[in-house]
């Protein structure tokens, strides 16, 4: 809860997202595009018809993120999809030219996806404003970089910092920060980077726990392979669902590996609607559906014929389905007392077919 009692949440253009809320989907281009602006437009095309809320880019050159240099401290470490990689070279391949954001903010406003971007430095944050985007994203690796959040923060709009890598202390302080320099509305996403995250470092029982630590909304930026992950997010409070979001994997890209093709997405979309609509509320009363099963339920009814003045026993009485006649807690009232009247066997039990 927030001050005011609240359940938390945040506003991106015009829709609340939190407790109560239908997720937020978010398909993150990244680097599928490989280059092409072609592929960038089919991409966000692809990405709302698979039923994704948000198309997301990320916003850097090589250049802002590290510099060209041979050394060992600038290379990939083994054992990952891009080991031994030059990071320079890495970035070179992936980034998302920056002239391509307005036509493809475009793209999106013309069909109903919201469109925004990770800034990893100053100018793109700058940059990102100058289009106008409805809310801004910290990377994990950008969330130790507290002047970054500061200089986001000063916007004024929404904030979500994905949390892979950070210790708890971390993550108070990029929150705090982000509040001290005037983010009103803040969102976490809960991170495992590595790519692809083995599900048994994903720990989604950290979402209701982070949610309630920071009082903000909670979500999941997922690196693993299929879909189910993602979906068992929404039953611990997952709010937001980031993905990455490519045509085909088969096209070689630095992301290719761990993203979701259209048909996959859409069905992590359809079964977390599902899912969402299970959720529910807190409910004890039957719903409209379950009303129509009751009268299966067992009840008391006579199994033999029965004579006026005949005593009910455990042999002419019995608790069995259907559900017309007395609930089957008064089998121990009845027995012993007398039949009003014959009896037919097969009658379900009432009070007026039993004397006194």
């Amino acid at each position: 809860m927030n001050e005011s009692g609240a359940a938390p949440c945040i506003t991106i253009n015009g829709r609340k997202l939190g407790a109560g809320f239908p997720v937020y989907v978010v398909a993150e281009m990244s680097a599928n595009h490989g280059g092409s602006l072609e592929r960038a437009r089919e991409i966000i095309r692809a990405a709302k018809e698979s039923g994704a809320d948000a198309i997301k880019l990320q916003t850097y050159t090589p250049d802002t993120l590290t510099i060209d240099c041979d050394s060992p401290y600038f290379r990939v470490n083994r054992g990952t999809l891009w080991a031994d990689q030059k990071l320079y070279d890495l970035y070179r391949e992936a980034y998302t030219p920056w002239e391509w954001h307005e036509e493809l903010k475009s793209v999106a406003d013309k069909i109903g996806i919201d469109f925004f971007s990770t800034a990893f430095d100053g100018s793109s944050v700058e940059f990102l404003e100058s289009l106008d985007v409805p809310v801004h994203k910290v990377a994990s690796f950008e969330n130790i970089d507290l002047p970054l959040i500061e200089k986001i923060a000063r916007t004024g709009k929404p904030l979500i910092i994905s949390t892979g890598m950070a210790t708890l202390g971390e993550i108070e302080e990029a929150v705090s920060t982000a509040r001290k320099n005037g983010a009103r509305e803040i969102a976490l996403l809960k991170c495992t980077s590595a790519y692809p995250s083995p599900p048994e470092e994903v720990n989604l029982r950290t979402i209701p726990h982070m949610s309630q630590a920071f009082a903000v909304p909670v979500g999941l930026s997922d690196h693993t392979l299929g879909i189910e992950v993602s979906i068992a997010s929404v039953v611990l409070g997952a709010c937001i669902i980031e993905r990455h979001f490519v045509l085909s994997r088969k096209e070689s890209t630095p992301d290719s590996a761990f993203s979701l093709e259209p048909a996959e997405f859409r069905a992590m979309v359809d079964a977390v609607r599902v899912v969402e609509k299970a959720l529910g509320k807190v409910c004890y009363e039957p719903g409209k559906k379950e009303l129509q099963s009751r009268c299966f339920r067992r009840s008391l009814f006579a199994v033999k014929n029965i004579r006026k003045g005949e005593v009910f026993t455990t042999d002419n009485v019995r608790s069995i389905r259907p559900g017309y006649g007395l609930p089957p807690k008064y089998m121990n009232v009845v027995l012993g007392k007398r039949a009003a009247c014959d009896i037919e066997r097969g009658t379900p039990l009432k009070w007026d077919l039993v004397r006194g």
